[in-house]
């Protein structure tokens, strides 16, 4: 049977409070490791639960990788990581035929796209033509080789990590490519404390190598299905999409938010509200999710890459600032 259909069907018998239970305990596992960042972890759980994809963007070495494993260790689904190098070939990621001597016949041999939670690390150290073997797996479920249409599992969930642009070796991921990404996030450094805390955690190896699964892929499947049952008023939507139409008109901006972006960002509010325990988006959901999800979806004017992050991320809060909110 279909995963979403059977989840669907159960969804009817599960009541609200075990929906909670379960996005509780995966929380708590992820922040078992990932020490100090309560709200990235959260804001990963958005993206899982709305079936989306994620992007960490920050300097080597601040835990960006470590979200993405604890994320991985905690559903009990098929986990691959691609590290994204200057000569990684679109073939290592989406997998290749080869001859079967046996069989007399090419044979497929899938590639680790092929699985429920992928993290591409440092996906801008690869060349444009390797990053674009990621779109149709991110924007469809699925891949095209050799003449042929496989679907990918479910859930599937791709977790990339990128370098500033700054950095030597990097090459800029296209527009395109920043339009499957539903939030785009950024460590940032820990507190003294907290630093503390993660020199104690590492005395005996990698804390994230204990993790144990705490949700199963039908357990993901269900709390999907439960975002797409979350109320949006009427007011909560044109109020997003009166954010989104502003950035269209906004003088600052040469290029504005997609229809893709405000169906990202209505979907990602109704996961919000599920994981905060409500059946109904607000508009303080949308509110404190428009960067997130809003920011790399714009071009600025005046601007090419370096500075964009920042210039575009003040932009969008500006508008959003702007936008009377509904009551």
């Amino acid at each position: 049977m279909d995963l979403h259909r059977s989840a669907a069907n159960a969804l009817e018998a599960v009541p609200a409070a075990q929906l909670q239970a379960l996005i509780a305990q995966l929380e708590a596992n992820m922040g078992r490791v990932v020490l100090g960042k309560a709200e990235v972890v959260r804001w990963c759980l958005v993206a899982l639960l709305a079936g989306e994809h994620v992007l960490l963007e920050d300097v080597p070495g601040v835990g960006k990788t470590l979200v993405a494993k604890a994320l991985a260790r905690s559903v009990a689904g098929d986990f691959a990581r691609l590290q994204f190098t200057p000569d990684l070939l679109p073939s290592d990621i989406l997998g290749s035929s080869v001859f079967d001597s046996q069989q007399g016949k090419f044979v497929f041999h899938r590639g680790p796209i092929f699985a429920h939670i992928v993290l591409s690390d440092e996906i801008n150290r690869a060349p444009p033509r390797t990053q674009s073997a990621l779109l149709e797996a991110m924007s469809e479920g699925q891949v095209s080789v050799d003449g042929q249409t496989l679907p990918l599992p479910r859930p599937f969930l791709v977790i990339a990590t990128q370098n500033p642009f700054e950095y030597e070796g990097t090459y800029a991921l296209p527009e395109s490519q920043l339009d499957r990404f539903l939030l785009r996030l950024s460590m940032g450094y820990p507190s003294r404390e907290d630093e503390r805390r993660v020199l104690a955690s590492h005395r005996q190896g990698e804390p994230v190598h204990d993790l144990e699964p705490v949700l199963d892929c039908e357990q993901v499947l269900l709390l999907q299905e439960a975002v797409r049952s979350v109320a949006v008023e009427a007011s909560v939507a044109d109020y997003l999409l009166e954010i989104v139409e502003r950035t269209r008109s906004c003088e600052e901006l040469r290029v504005g938010v997609s229809t893709r972006g405000a169906l990202s960002l209505y979907r990602a509010a109704q996961a919000l509200a599920l994981i905060e325990g409500r059946s109904f988006a607000v508009p303080d959901d949308v509110k404190r999710l428009a960067p997130l999800v809003l920011a790399h979806r714009v071009i600025l004017r005046g601007f090419y890459r370096t500075g964009q992050r920042d210039a575009a991320d003040g932009v969008i809060r500006r508008l959003v600032d702007q936008t009377p909110v509904p009551t």
